[in-house]
């Protein structure tokens, strides 16, 4: 079984299996070929900085108060190929904003406003120096970027 050092659930993970992913334990923090951000903040933090960085993170995404997302407590470290949406752009097409090899800080929240014949999801990722906010129907249909800006 391959470990991490930031609490993320290894065996859970449907990516790194699929990949020859080894783990960050074993690859110094370079599970799907990048750098992730996590492994480096904590071997030069240690894992209690890295748990402050986290909650400030939480406490900025808390506070854009965008309406019908619901407070969050938690986020959790994600490949990116899992939130890497492509958005609809202005001028028509579709971009993915997002590194299917990096690793982010996740969570994933159901609407406040949400009825029997509608469902929407925020999808929240945080990187060293951003966050995004976006939302969704049920399996990440139409995607919608509500915010991305640098933290």
């Amino acid at each position: 079984m391959h470990k991490s050092i930031c609490g993320a659930d290894c065996a859970d993970c449907g990516f790194g299996g699929k990949h020859n992913c080894k783990g960050c334990a074993e690859t110094k923090g370079c599970p799907f070929g990048k750098q992730c951000f996590i492994f480096k903040y904590i071997k030069i933090g240690g894992v209690e900085h890295y748990q402050a960085f986290k909650r400030q993170i939480v406490e900025e995404l808390n506070a854009l108060q965008i309406p019908g997302m619901p407070k969050i407590d938690e986020l959790y470290a994600i490949n990116g190929s899992y939130v890497n949406l492509a958005y609809p752009m202005p001028n028509g097409y579709e971009m993915k904003l997002l590194d299917d090899k990096e690793v982010y800080l996740c969570n994933q929240v159901a609407c406040e406003f949400n009825d029997d014949e509608m469902i929407k999801y925020f999808g929240l990722v945080a990187g060293m120096d951003f966050l995004l906010v976006a939302a969704y129907g049920e399996n990440c249909t139409a995607p919608e970027l509500i915010v991305y800006q640098k933290r």
